[in-house]
């Protein structure tokens, strides 16, 4: 919709009411990206979901009154969006809770919830995005607001957490309640030689990984994914001599790895849930990402957020390798 620009862009970009004014990095130019104009682009790609432009900031901002202001707007920018929308019978517009990390009672999460929960009643809102995530905050402040969130969205609606793509941060937040996903992590990841398993990541352009040092480099990915190079038995050796050389071919298929590895995870976890076992998936998932040296100990923000989810772990044991 243009709201990460805004954020990513913040040095070339001013906001106002009207919008969003742009200045290229190359030419100069400028450029305004009005809510209207954010709706119309969305249209025209025909995107079965299509976001509101909000107004974002980085959740490391101390600017409590930019904040606020932006809070507010984004309710205005929303009722822009929604006028603007030509198929709501095709394509669902979904709001974005902002409010910066304010939980608190009568803060700014709750005032930006009220306003969409009353324009949900004046027009059916087909899901509802969290926003304003996922840009510095610490994980304790990122997952109560994801837990605020949604225990106060309707239960019925899709809740879309922006911009978040870790899997422990998935597993994690769709214990708290989350829906759906995006980021660009595992595709920006295999661009630099990282290749996601349940483990964790296998940085193969590490030394270890060079064809006939260890056992390790005869392996593929993960012998249970699905994608090109894991079915093919492409070895983590051969991996490593590829991108090693800069050749393309050896990101192509890890991106394909990674993007293949989320897609199994959510729907690992959609199976999980469906099946009522979801909170032993949760288990079986962090004895073996936290099974490795790499990773130590479960980190106490995740056992709060399970906990404040009514996810039980092993009280005795906090390492998860022993899953009861």
């Amino acid at each position: 919709s243009g709201g990460f620009q805004m954020v990513s862009l913040a040095s070339l970009s001013q906001v106002t009411e009207k919008g969003v004014l742009f200045q290229s990095p190359y030419t100069g130019e400028h450029m305004m990206l009005q809510p209207e104009d954010s709706i119309r682009c969305q249209n025209e790609i025909g995107a079965d979901i299509i976001m509101q432009l909000d107004d974002v900031i980085s959740s490391v901002s101390t600017n409590e009154e930019r904040f606020r202001i932006a809070t507010f707007r984004t309710l205005r920018w929303y009722d822009r969006c929604l006028k603007a929308h030509k198929y709501p019978d095709r394509q669902n517009l979904f709001p974005i809770m902002q409010g910066h990390l304010d939980t608190s009672k009568g803060g700014l999460r709750e005032l930006c919830l009220a306003g969409f929960k009353y324009r949900d009643q004046q027009k059916r809102i087909p899901g509802f995005a969290i926003g304003g995530l996922a840009g510095g905050e610490s994980k304790e402040e990122f997952w109560k607001v994801v837990d605020h969130a949604c225990r106060h969205l309707p239960d019925d609606r899709p809740r879309y957490l922006m911009g978040v793509g870790y899997p422990l941060d998935l597993v994690v937040c769709t214990a708290l309640g989350v829906d759906q996903y995006d980021c660009v992590y595992p595709t920006r990841t295999a661009r630099f030689g990282v290749a996601l398993v349940d483990e964790g990541q296998i940085k193969l352009k590490q030394h270890e990984f060079a064809p006939g040092i260890s056992d390790q480099s005869e392996l593929p990915i993960d012998d249970a994914c699905p994608c090109e190079a894991c079915v093919r038995r492409i070895s983590r050796g051969r991996l490593h001599g590829l991108l090693k050389a800069n050749n393309s071919i050896a990101v192509q298929l890890l991106t394909q790895h990674n993007v293949t590895y989320m897609m199994g995870l959510v729907n690992r976890m959609r199976a999980a849930i469906l099946e009522k076992r979801f909170a032993s998936f949760v288990r079986e998932f962090l004895g073996k990402y936290f099974r490795s040296e790499t990773h130590g100990s479960i980190p106490k923000w995740v056992q709060d957020a399970l906990e404040a989810a009514g996810v039980s772990l092993d009280k005795k044991n906090q390492k998860a390798s022993l899953i009861s």
